[in-house]
């Protein structure tokens, strides 16, 4: 249970902050009830490669790549068979390609060497793959509605601020803010809601804040508006 009395980073009490946050993903629900990445994926293992792929890369790019490379080698056997250099030809459009290439190569050969050829399903396991750290495996054990996990990128981290859900400066306290304020019932689908409100209306640069579904909840709305506003004469 989260003590009313105690403050947060930027000063608000965190029942403030829990009471906003029960708010903000109760509305997101009632849009979207159950959102889910928007990598492309039909397995466990071609989740988690997809999301090894991902990293510095859109989505968008990493399915274009992935829909021929899946289409071949969509288990960790077709995968190695392909091999370093066949897999480095379908994902040559994605940033850092050649590392996660290796990495791709190198983790579906643990997964036959130690769990059969299938994705394990806890933390432990999965971070001990090459390539796979704590973010990659956050994503793929709440994907697959394994573990209540909020992935911090650069849209979780930037809507998490202005929403004032933490103020914390790294991905890492970010991670534990929401984790801490963020409802049971929410915290399998946290993740995606952020992202993707942070992916089409609270954009970086040009946040749409007149069609915010959760306006009125958040405090840096002013700001964007007194920023946008036209000039007086």
């Amino acid at each position: 249970m989260v003590r009313a009395a105690r403050k947060s980073q930027g000063g608000e009490a965190d029942s403030a902050r829990v009471t906003r946050a029960e708010q903000i993903f109760a509305r997101f629900a009632l849009e979207t009830t159950d959102p889910r990445t928007e990598l492309a994926y039909s397995s466990p293992y071609t989740l988690l490669v997809a999301v090894a792929l991902s990293a510095q890369a859109t989505d968008v790019s990493v399915n274009k790549a992935t829909a021929a490379l899946f289409a071949v080698a969509d288990t960790p056997r077709k995968m190695l068979n392909l091999g370093e250099e066949g897999l480095t030809q379908h994902i040559r459009s994605i940033g850092l390609y050649r590392t996660k290439a290796k990495n791709v190569i190198a983790l579906s050969r643990l997964l036959i060497e130690r769990h059969g050829g299938e994705t394990p399903r806890d933390r432990a396991a999965l971070e001990a793959l090459p390539g796979v750290g704590r973010k990659t495996a956050s994503v793929v054990l709440n994907e697959l509605r394994i573990e209540p996990a909020i992935a911090v990128d650069t849209h979780v981290f930037r809507v998490a601020h202005r929403l004032g859900l933490s103020a914390a400066p790294s991905p890492d306290g970010v991670e534990r803010d929401l984790m801490a304020i963020t409802p049971e019932p929410f915290k399998t689908r946290a993740h995606h809601w952020l992202i993707l409100h942070g992916r089409y209306v609270c954009t970086a640069r040009k946040p749409r804040c007149a069609g915010c579904l959760i306006a009125d909840l958040c405090p840096s709305f002013g700001l964007f508006q007194e920023r946008d506003a036209p000039a007086r004469a």
